[in-house]
């Protein structure tokens, strides 16, 4: 068995769509009205599924979770935090040095966080 899709419930699914193609430039592979999705190369696919639709059943509140994208360089954690913040993305923690590496968390139009990292030597 191997995980291979995250799923965000958003409030429009179209809309949090175009937000995750300007960001990781790439398109998504479906957007229907209650549901969009994206593939990656690695196998991984990330839903974004309508709050609204039809059967859907989600107990609890909140944002607990990160979509997380590592990369190779400290230096590339900075340079892709400055693009988004030019893009207007929503940051909540700027660039710092923690104890497994650079990072930075983004946040999608739901609240979802986005953790840009790379891992330490």
């Amino acid at each position: 068995m191997t995980p291979n899709l995250i799923l965000f419930y958003v409030a429009d699914p179209a809309a949090s769509a175009a937000f995750y193609e300007r960001l990781l430039g790439t398109a998504p592979e479906a957007v229907f009205p209650g549901y969009a999705a994206f593939s990656f190369a690695n196998g991984l696919s990330l839903g974004l599924w309508s709050e609204t639709a039809q059967d859907f059943v989600s107990g609890g509140s909140g944002h607990r979770s990160e979509l997380a994208i590592m990369v190779a360089e400290d230096t590339e954690v900075d340079r892709i935090h400055a693009r988004w913040s030019e893009m207007g993305v929503e940051i909540e923690q700027p660039p710092l040095d923690a104890v497994f590496g650079r990072t930075f968390v983004a946040r999608d139009p739901d609240g979802h966080r986005i953790r840009v990292c790379t891992p330490d030597d």
